[in-house]
This record gives structure tokens, C-alpha cells and sequence, in this order.
């Protein structure tokens, strides 16, 4: 968006100005520091406010009001920035009429009363200078006094608390019951082992957790709102919150005010106090309005009209001031302190709580606040988990209707088997892992988009991105370089060329012939003037800047960036501002507006040998003008006013219509040309026309803006930026539809889209390029809902747009189900930010209202970060899908795998222990290296999801299912195969009848056949005492009383032996390493959706890692004495169980690349089918152009006809 669109802040002149006028840059482009002359006032090129910022508010906010109170109406809340808002902010604003009568007696009580004291007395008492600010010394002194300025936030949540609420979760709960039990049992080993991998889990999810919340908030202090201030005679741009009392600020249109501010100067300066007041309409101020006390003849407003508060907004104008009040000490930190006392009193609520629950508050008050991914994935687990709940009580009433001993644990009693079988069954539902790899995932994300210029302030953001489908983006400065260049200089129905390139004052002005017209001695009187006015009528300076880095010194244009041609092509012409001020000095200043279009000055003129004159223009009659009123803007509303047009000679004569229709013709043709034109015109005055003391800029444009003299055009060109090209193709291959709104002419807007190839070969300019007049045929009246929508369902152009139109282009894209994304800069465009789904500012020309109303901020002002940031939305996204995909599958195979063994009367595949090693870090690992895959390449050949589609969905829900099965498939295969080669039997029932039967909790009477190979075949396992049901021994009275015995056929041992648990300890570590293995298999297949397994196989360094990892856990946890036994109660397996092992796991993973290839063929054959269908609709499409064409060439020949006869 240009300047004259953007509200860009400009630098003001003033008769106090005209002896040493310096150059100013506009606010927050930098940082760097200019030196400014006394009593200097930033100017803004959006002057009045053309739209209501009471729009800038959501008016179906919900709004607290007191209750001791009689119910009033409720006060919308700004919702456009309560995303943003501090908690003291937001305690205001969510509680309208105790805020209004606190300030009232604020003011009742304040006794420093500084609006009613003079700049000068409140200069001495901060010890302050008007002119040159505070120095660094004295900032430092008095921020060691006063403190930072900002608001009382809540504390950051400590590590401790952080930590402790990893363990409020019901799964974790049960978990700690569980080990509880164990321990009261006194079955150590168990009950340690599960406390402390809960302990490790929390820990390592606490450490996450405040790793992302550092990268957050250091997202947060990249985007705090900073201030322009003077400081050692310079301006500077500070964090807002550095700012001390006695620091000189300067506002400008857009800035949201720092602190507590007394005015000392102000232009045109209008606020919105709706925070403090409730109030939704604008506040005039001005620096010099007069006080009145209540029963001083009028009532006593609630804001004084010399001052701003804290956490307002400026909504037009500028103005200087000197801080009187910081942080908590303004009326808003007053305000909020006042509310958060009488709220800590009894209320109607706090009494009918009879018990407070200060665990309960605790985790309220600490809990972060949830992304809606966040809430939707917690949805996800809470159904598994009330699933999971529903069926582990199924699998305690049956174990414990059945009787079912853990044959590992004998001496344990059946509840507490079932106990420990139900807490696997709801260990192995809920993905215990997810809020921790989700946190992983966004704040790695929005970490990366800093690196491509794009700074997410809220993490909804990131995953809204994902499922953008139309981009709305400005045309200057976005799809531009924002460099604006003259190239063609039109008057008196001539065309002129300015060459010379860039902002090089180095150049000339020649007419078709080749012939300089810029010098005096040209005799070209029109030229000059028209540059000379257009210079009057600008606040841009063109300065010769220092090159860094020892390079050559470059020519800079510090102010609106649409005003730097007109600069430079005057500077050509040996017409510099600089020598202006004194001879032209301004004496009033109606700036630039979007709904005016039009920017005013009005200049003294000089008389020179008895005439006036404005360079070489004289003007002419018998009373000499003293003012002159000089106007630059849009063609078509200044040519509408215009009455005269100069001559090449300066005289000047009466425009008629065919010269008007003339002027339109070269402005349509300079358009087309992808020129962005300028209109100058000029007004001779004897007097101002209208009342002295008149401070309505609407009433002063009014009087200056006609009857007008018709000077020239100045044409423009901006270059589209490098890669704006490919962004747009990128954007259209991904099904984005990129829409540029500008508030160029049609024309122009046509050509340049062309340029950038936004309007392709073949396009139909009259259907894909909108001026926004159709929109609103009937002035400010819009069109019913439909008619909009058809024109913006095809357009992809909009010319002469406003901000409020933008919202009702965002509004109608809405209505069609897209996903709008939409950039802004100035404060008029903060409705179309909050009302689009995903908000985004300018970083370097975007005023402080439009980034507190955004969802990310552009730090370049680059239409390629947009679609760069789309991309990385949507990497997010599919990662999110990818962990959560391979997390659920596991999950469900694991709980199928619990509940169909304890209903068909198997032991336990895997203990609570094992299934939460498997859970926390096996599977764990690699789910956090999916979340940082850097991303399909052709991800952005996808169309975009719709905004409310569930995470998992369509083919997602069968690619887990049928994983969920081959993991399912793969266990129960792997734990009957043990079963069978470890008892030769498979059922519990079957296994304790072996040899001499169980003897109640006595299990040395069984026998267990085990499988040793097809060399040794199989062998018998037991206690050597070991005794059938009719008292002889199994083995042989000779081995009953040896302590071990072994041959061919037999191994024995004496004493309590029982080989039951080392049996099912193997069938347990081989379901184990099967799980683990097949694991780290299918994170490598999950990491596509459709793409073979070897695609870019090693191109995430993170899953190589995490893969490493879990395979050097899974062999140490099943293979380290003391730890697979006595912790985990695995035994060690033969080789041959190893291969079958790596067997299972391969099948699963080949079997999952065969249900992907499938998916793959139906893919192709369905793009086959598209693309078939996507050319006989280009086809038709083609028909009905050439159809369209014919109809207008037979309309035109037939209407040359009825003119000729």
C-alpha cells in the first residue's frame, strides 16, 4: 500500500520551521537517530479519519459489568487487540463502568492535576527540555527511580509449579496409584520403576515446556510496541516500556499512547479513550484546549482535552508531549490496581464458595491457555482416554470375575493384577507424549518463520496458515519495492519523459523532441510549477546519506514513500524543498486522507517586482493572491474540481468537458502503462476562506479543495519486487488464490498485475479486475451480500479500494467458506485484520494499531514471506498429522492388544512399565522427530485444508487403522509365537495345567516345553521336585533332590524355581522388541503420507538421532543385568526369537509401503481423471471468451452504426 493508502507518518512543516527545517524519517522504519529543529511536529499523511475506529471493536464482545451497579449497556470490547492486551487492559475493559467511575475519582483525588498545569511549569518540575529531551544519564536515573513502564503482570509460572502440574493428569494419576499400590504391597522394584519414568516424563516435559515458553516470549519482546521519543536533541525509537517521566514523545495517526502524556503541540489530533471511558467515538485533543472544573460554567469532562492516556489510541492527526506518568502510576495502572482491590473483597460468588480450592486456583491460574489445535487434540485424548477408562473397568470385572493370577507375580493378590491390567490399558490409550511434542512442534515453528521474515504473535496463527485459500495483499510496498520512481511529467496535453533512474537527483525533463523543458530559460512555465506545487504539498526530503561500511554516500528520501518521485524530479529541475521554506513558507495543512484522496498545503507567496509569483508562474488580475493553496492527489477527484487549466506559457484558461475527458484519457493511458499517477493543482488565495480559529480539517478541505487550477500529472513507477513472479505461481499451484487490493486506478492496477503475472496470458481483465465502485455503485451503500460475492468469487484484482471495503471483501471471501488472509498497515485497516481469519501487518511501514490487531507481523513487508509462512503453516500442520497419526496407531493396536488378551484368557502381552517405556521414549523420540521434518517439497501442489476439517480425517483415519492392525497383527503374532516356544501352550488356563498343575499360588509343580532350536528341538523346563497330581515325580525320583539337572531333553533346578515367569518374561521382551523395532520402522514410513519409505529417507538428521536413540534404549533395557530383570522383568531370547523379532518388524513396515503404493495408484489415476476434466473446462472456459469478445465486437459495431446514422 502507498503512503497515500497507508497513513505512513510524515515529518510537518511550519512557519516556526522556515529558517532550519531537518530531514525526518518516518517513524519505526528505524532506529537510527536525526537531529530535528525546535518545536518540530510529525505530520501523518492520513490525516481525519475516514473510517470509524468505534469499527475497530467487536461489537458482540462479552462485557463484564458491576455488579453493585444497576445493569447499563454493555460496552463492546476492543477485540481487535484484547488478543494483545495486558492483564490490566484487559481488567479495564472487561469491566467498563467500575472503570469510568474509578477515573472519575482519580480525578477527584489527583493532586498533581497536570492538565491544568502550563508545558513550561511541568518542564521544571520533570526537569525536562521541550527541544532537545532528556539524556542518556538522566533516562537511566530515573528508570532506576521510577521503574519500567509496565503495567503489573502476573508472575511467570516458577519451574517448581511447572513441574508438579505434568503430574495433574488422570492417566499420570492412575499411574501414581498403581505405584502406590505397589509399594504397599511391597513390591519395590515395580513401584520405584513406574514412579521414577513418571518423574523422568515430567521432567523432560517441564524442560520443554519452559524452553518453549522463553522462545514465546522472546517472540513477544521482538513485537513489544516501541516509541518515538527525543533524546540528546535527536529522535530516537525506544521500547515503549523504557520510557521515564519527562521523556518528549512524538504521536503520530496509528500509535497506540506508551503512558500518561501532557501535550505541548498537536495537529488535527484525534483519540480513542474507549478503553478508559467506554466511549467508542473518537476524542478530539489538542495541546492548547482550555480546562474547566466541575461548576466552572461547564461540566468536567472525564479526560482532559490536553492530555492522552496509557493504552489509547491515536486515530488521526500528531502531536508532542512529555510523559507525566508511567506503569502503574497511569490512570490505566490507577485504574486496574483500584479493580484488583475490590475484587479481592467478598462477593456474591466468593460467598456461596463455601471451600476454596487453592490447588484448584493454582492450576487455573498457571496452566497455559491452549491453542484451538491444542483443545482439539486434547478433545481427541479425552475420548480415548474416557474409552480407554470404559474399557480398562471392563478388563478388571473380567479378570477379577475369572479369577487371573499374574503368573510373574504369584504372591499377588487378583485385584491388584487386574489393578496393574487396567492401568496398562489406559497407558496404552492415551498418547502420554502429545502436549509435549505438539508444544515442540509450534514454538519450533514460529522459530523458523522469524527466519523468513515473519513473526507469528499468536500461535492459532500458525495453524490457521495451514488452511489459507486466499491471500488479499496491498500492491506497494508488498508485491513492490515501495521505490517509487517519475518517469512521465504530462501538462498542457503534452507528454513529457524524466529520466535519470532511482533516487539520484541526477537527470532532466525533455519533451518528445528530445528538448529540456526543466530549466527556467526552457520557458516551460506549466513544467516548473507543477513540480514547485507538488513540492509545497509534500512533507518528503530528499538528503544525502553517509554509505555504511566505508561505501559511497546515496541519496535518500526520508518521509511518504509516494512523495519521493515528486521530490526527486523536482530536485532535477534545480527545485529543492530546502530553498522553499523561507520565500513559500506553509501557513496551513490539511493532510491526506483515504476517504479525501487529497492532500493540501497552503503557502504565503512571494511578490516579486509587484507580482506574485510561484517560481516563474505569475498570476495575473488586479488584486495580487497572497496564499496560494497547493493540492496533490487522485486524478479523478481533483480534475472533478478543477475550473482552469496552465499553459505552457502559465496562462491560464477555463477547462471544458472535452479537455476534462482529454486530461481522463492520458490519465487511463499513463495507467495502463502500470504507471501509478499523480494529479497537482493549485489554488490562488487573498485570504484563507474560512473562520479564523476553524480547527475541522474536513471544513478547511472543504473551503481549499475548489474551485481548483489544473496544473499537471506526475506518473510513477514502483518495480515489483524479486520473486514476487514464482510467489504468486507457488501460491496458485498450492490452489491460493492471490487477490492484490490497491487504491491505484484500474488501469494501472490491470498492467501491473499483468507484470507480476497475477493476470495471466489470456486473462479477462473486465472479469478478474474490479474497481471497488462497483461495489458500492451508490456512493457508501454496498451491494446485497450475493451480488459481492459473485464479483469476488472471479475477481482477483480491486482498484480505487478504501478500508472499509476491504472488509467487505474479506466478509464475502468468508461467506464462500475460504480462508482469508489479509495485509494491512495503517490504523483504518485494523477492522480488515481482526475480521480476516489470519491478520497481517507491515513490520516497517505498519502503524502500532494494525500490529496489535494482526496474527503475525512481515518484518520486510514481503508478499514472498506471506507464501513462505503458508508453507510453513502447512509443514506444521503435516507434521502435527504425522506424530499424531504414528501416536494414535500405537495406541490402539496397544490397547486391542491388552483387552483381547485378557478376554480370551492370555497373559499380559506387556505390563503398565513396559507399555509406558514404549509410550514416553521409544515411540517419544521419533514423534518429536517427526514434528520437525522440514516438509513435503510438493506440499505446496496441495490444496488447502478447510478451516473446521479434523486433524485426522479420510484417508489419515485409514492409513491409522490399518497401521493400528499391522502393529496389532505384528504383537499378537510375535507374543503367541512366544507363548508357544516358551510353554507350548498358549492360554493361562492351559499353561498352569502343564506337568503337575498350579497348586493355588504355588507354581513349582508346573512345567514349561520350550523350543531351542531345529538343532536341540524341545525341552522341558521345571523344578527338579516338581510332582504330578498323584505325588510322583516329574523328573525322576533321582533328580527330585539335586539342586539342577540338565541333558538333551530336561533342565531343572531345585528349590522355589518356577519357570513360568522366565517363560512369559521371553514372550514379554520378544512383544517388546517387536513393538520397539516395528516403531522405529513405521516413523520412517509415517513421514510421508503417499511417498515411498526412501524418499529423502535421510533428510531429517533429527529422526536418524531419535532412531539411534530408541534402538540403543530398546537393546539396553532388554539386555543390562539387573535393569531387564529386576526392573522390567525381561529375560534374555536366542537368536533365532531376534530374527523372527526383526521379521515382524519389517512385515509391518512392508505391508504399510504396499497400503501406501496402493494409495498412490488411485492418486494417479484420479489426476488423470482432473487434469481431463480441468481441459474441456479450460476449454469451455476459452468458448465463453471468445464468445464474450464477439458479443462486445458486435455491440460496438452495431452502436458505430446507429452513430453514423
Amino acid at each position: 500500500m502507498s503512503g497515500y493508502e497507508s497513513g505512513a507518518s510524515l515529518p510537518s512543516r511550519s512557519l516556526r520551521d522556515s529558517e532550519h527545517y531537518a530531514r525526518l524519517e518516518t517513524p519505526r522504519a528505524s532506529s537510527r537517530s536525526f537531529e530535528l529543529p525546535t518545536h518540530h511536529v510529525v505530520d501523518v499523511s492520513e490525516g481525519a479519519r475516514s473510517f470509524s475506529t468505534a469499527d475497530l471493536y467487536h461489537a458482540d464482545a462479552k462485557m463484564a459489568t458491576n455488579n453493585h451497579h444497576s445493569p447499563t449497556t454493555n460496552t463492546p470490547m476492543p477485540d481487535h487487540r484484547s488478543r494483545f492486551l495486558s492483564d490490566g487492559e484487559l481488567l479495564l475493559a472487561a469491566n467498563p463502568v467500575p472503570t469510568r467511575e474509578s477515573f472519575a475519582t482519580l480525578n477527584e483525588t489527583d493532586d498533581k492535576a497536570w492538565h491544568q498545569r502550563s508545558t513550561e511549569l511541568i518542564s521544571k518540575m520533570l526537569n525536562t527540555n521541550l527541544e532537545r529531551g532528556l539524556n542518556g544519564m538522566d533516562v537511566e536515573r530515573r528508570i532506576l527511580r521510577y521503574g519500567y513502564n509496565a503495567l503489573e503482570e502476573e508472575a511467570r509460572t516458577p519451574v517448581i509449579v511447572l513441574f508438579l502440574l505434568q503430574f495433574y493428569n488422570l492417566i499420570i494419576a492412575m499411574l501414581l496409584v498403581a505405584a502406590l499400590a505397589s509399594l504397599a504391597l511391597q513390591e519395590w522394584v515395580e513401584g520405584i520403576a513406574i514412579l521414577a519414568i513418571v518423574t523422568l516424563n515430567a521432567a523432560v516435559a517441564t524442560i520443554q515446556e519452559h524452553s518453549a515458553s522463553n522462545a514465546l516470549e522472546a517472540l513477544a519482546s521482538m513485537s513489544s510496541p516501541q516509541s518515538l521519543v527525543m533524546r540528546d536533541g535527536m529522535q530516537q525509537v525506544v521500547d515503549s516500556k523504557q520510557l521515564v517521566p519527562g521523556d518528549i514523545v512524538i504521536l503520530v495517526t496509528g500509535d497506540v499512547v506508551p503512558a500518561d502524556i501532557r501535550l505541548f503541540t498537536s495537529v488535527d489530533l484525534k483519540c480513542n479513550e474507549m478503553l478508559l471511558t467506554g466511549e467508542s467515538e473518537d476524542v478530539p485533543k489538542k495541546f492548547n484546549a482550555p480546562t474547566f472544573a466541575a461548576g466552572a460554567g461547564k461540566p468536567a469532562k472525564l479526560t482532559a482535552n490536553n492530555m492522552v492516556f496509557s493504552s489509547t489510541t491515536i486515530t488521526a492527526g500528531n502531536a508532542r508531549g512529555i510523559v507525566v506518568e508511567t506503569g502503574m502510576n497511569t490512570r490505566v495502572g490507577s485504574i486496574a490496581a483500584l479493580l484488583k482491590a475490590k475484587s479481592g473483597g467478598p462477593d456474591d460468588a466468593t460467598e456461596k464458595k463455601w471451600i476454596k480450592n487453592p490447588i484448584g486456583d493454582c492450576i487455573a491460574k498457571h496452566r497455559p491457555k491452549p491453542t484451538p489445535l491444542q483443545l482439539s487434540l486434547h478433545h481427541t485424548g479425552y475420548i480415548m482416554g474416557v474409552i480407554a477408562l470404559g474399557v480398562a473397568v471392563l478388563v478388571f470385572i473380567v479378570g477379577m470375575v475369572r479369577g487371573e493370577k499374574d503368573p510373574k507375580h504369584p504372591d499377588r493378590p487378583v485385584y491388584l493384577t487386574m489393578i496393574m491390567a487396567a492401568v496398562s490399558v489406559a497407558v496404552s490409550a492415551v498418547p502420554e507424549g502429545l502436549p509435549m511434542v505438539v508444544t515442540i512442534c509450534l514454538s519450533s515453528g514460529t522459530a523458523e518463520m522469524i527466519k523468513k521474515n515473519v513473526l507469528v504473535r499468536k500461535l492459532a496463527a500458525v495453524e490457521t496458515l495451514g488452511a489459507a485459500s486466499v491471500i488479499c495483499t496491498d500492491k506497494t510496498g508488498t508485491l513492490t519495492e515501495g521505490k517509487m520512481t517519475a518517469v512521465k511529467l504530462w501538462g498542457d496535453f503534452k507528454e513529457y519523459t524524466i529520466t535519470g533512474k532511482g533516487f539520484n537527483p541526477e537527470g532532466s525533463i525533455l519533451s518528445v523532441d528530445g528538448v529540456s523543458q526543466a530549466e527556467p530559460e526552457a520557458g516551460n512555465v506549466q513544467v516548473r510549477a507543477t513540480l514547485m506545487a507538488a513540492v509545497l504539498c509534500s512533507n518528503t526530503q530528499l538528503k544525502q546519506v553517509e554509505g555504511e561500511d566505508g561505501e559511497t554516500s546515496r541519496w535518500m528520501p526520508f518521509g511518504n514513500s509516494s512523495e519521493a518521485p515528486l521530490v526527486v524530479a523536482a530536485a532535477k529541475a534545480g527545485i529543492w524543498e530546502d530553498n522553499l521554506v523561507e520565500n513559500y513558507p506553509r501557513i496551513v495543512e490539511v493532510p491526506f486522507s483515504s476517504s479525501r484522496k487529497m492532500m493540501i498545503t497552503v503557502n504565503a507567496l512571494p511578490v516579486v517586482n509587484g507580482t506574485a509569483m510561484l517560481d516563474t508562474l505569475s498570476f495575473p488580475g488586479d488584486k495580487l493572491p497572497k496564499l496560494v493553496a497547493n493540492v496533490k492527489g487522485a486524478p479523478n477527484y481533483i480534475l472533478r474540481n478543477c475550473t482552469q487549466f496552465c499553459r505552457r506559457d502559465g496562462t491560464f484558461e477555463p477547462l471544458n468537458n472535452t479537455q476534462r475527458n482529454e486530461i481522463s484519457e492520458a490519465v487511463d493511458a499513463l495507467s495502463s502503462q502500470a504507471l501509478r499517477v499523480l494529479a497537482v493543482a493549485i489554488q490562488p488565495l487573498s485570504e484563507l476562506p474560512y473562520a479564523k480559529g476553524c480547527d475541522d480539517a474536513d471544513e478547511k478541505f472543504a473551503a481549499l479543495s475548489k474551485p481548483l487550477i489544473f496544473l499537471g500529472l506526475v506518473a510513477s513507477i514502483d518495480p515489483e519486487r524479486d520473486g514476487v513472479r514464482d510467489a504468486i505461481a507457488t501460491a496458485r499451484a498450492a490452489s491460493i488464490r492471490t487477490v492484490m487490493i490497491t487504491g491505484d486506478y484500474l488501469a494501472t492496477a490491470v498492467a501491473i498485475a499483468k507484470n507480476i503475472d497475477l493476470l495471466q496470458v489470456g486473462a479477462d481483465p473486465e472479469a478478474q479486475a474490479t474497481d471497488c465502485t462497483q461495489l458500492r455503485p451508490q456512493g457508501d451503500v454496498y451491494l446485497p451480500p450475493a451480488d459481492i460475492d459473485e464479483i469476488t468469487s472471479r475477481t482477483l484484482v480491486f482498484a480505487r479500494a478504501k478500508p472499509e471495503d476491504k472488509i467487505e471483501i474479506v466478509k464475502s471471501l468468508q461467506r464462500q467458506g475460504l480462508i482469508a488472509a489479509m495485509t494491512g498497515d495503517g490504523v483504518n485497516d485494523a477492522p480488515a485484520l481482526k475480521e480476516s481469519d489470519i491478520g497481517v501487518a507491515m513490520g516497517i511501514s505498519g502503524t502500532e494499531v494494525a500490529k496489535g490487531a494482526s496474527d503475525m507481523i512481515l518484518t520486510d513487508d514481503n508478499f514472498c514471506s506471506i507464501v513462505s509462512a503458508v508453507e510453513k503453516g502447512r509443514v506444521i500442520y503435516a507434521n502435527i498429522q504425522k506424530f499424531v497419526m504414528f501416536l494414535l496407531s500405537t495406541n490402539i493396536g496397544e490397547i486391542v492388544l491388552i483387552f483381547l488378551s485378557v478376554a480370551g484368557g492370555f497373559p499380559l502381552p506387556l505390563e503398565a512399565l513396559h507399555i509406558l517405556l514404549l509410550n514416553l521414549f521409544t515411540d517419544g523420540m521419533p514423534a518429536v522427530a517427526l514434528s520437525l521434518e522440514k516438509g513435503d517439497p510438493h506440499i505446496m501442489n496441495e490444496k488447502p485444508r478447510h478451516k473446521h476439517s479434523s486433524l485426522i480425517q479420510g484417508r489419515l483415519w485409514l492409513l491409522v487403522l490399518c497401521n493400528a492392525f499391522l502393529l496389532l497383527a505384528g504383537a499378537t503374532t510375535t507374543f503367541l509365537l512366544g507363548q508357544y516356544w516358551n510353554f507350548g501352550e498358549l492360554l493361562t488356563d492351559d499353561i498352569y495345567k502343564a506337568g503337575g498343575g498350579a497348586d493355588g499360588t504355588d507354581y513349582t509343580d508346573v512345567t514349561c516345553r520350550r523350543w531351542e532350536g531345529m538343532d536341540d528341538g524341545w525341552r522341558t523346563f521345571g523344578n527338579c521336585a516338581a510332582q504330578y497330581s498323584d505325588g510322583t515325580y516329574i523328573f525322576g525320583d533321582e533328580v527330585a533332590g539335586m539342586s539342577s539337572f540338565e541333558n538333551s531333553t530336561v533342565y531343572c533346578e531345585g528349590g522355589d524355581y518356577d519357570c513360568v515367569p522366565a517363560g512369559l518374561g521371553r514372550a514379554q521382551t520378544m512383544v517388546f522388541l517387536g513393538l520397539a523395532f516395528t516403531e522405529v520402522l513405521r516413523a520412517y514410513t509415517v513421514r510421508h503420507f503417499t511417498e515411498t519409505v526412501f524418499a529423502r529417507m535421510l533428510s531429517n538428521g533429527y529422526m536418524q538421532l531419535a532412531a539411534c536413540m530408541s534402538v540403543t534404549l530398546t537393546v539396553l533395557v532388554t539386555n543390562v543385568p539387573v535393569v531387564m530383570d529386576d526392573i522390567f522383568g525381561f529375560e534374555y531370547i536366542p537368536w533365532f526369537q531376534w530374527l523372527v523379532v526383526g521379521a515382524v518388524a519389517f512385515n509391518g513396515a512392508f505391508w504399510g509401503e504396499v497400503l501406501k503404493a496402493i494409495i498412490r495408484r488411485h492418486d494417479r489415476a484420479q489426476a488423470r481423471w482432473d487434469h481431463m476434466k480441468a481441459g474441456f473446462e479450460e476449454i469451455l472456459l476459452e468458448i465463453r471468451h471468445v464468445r464474450h469478445h464477439v458479443e462486445r465486437l458486435e455491440a460496438g459495431g452495431l452502436k458505430h452504426r446507429v452513430k453514423r446514422q
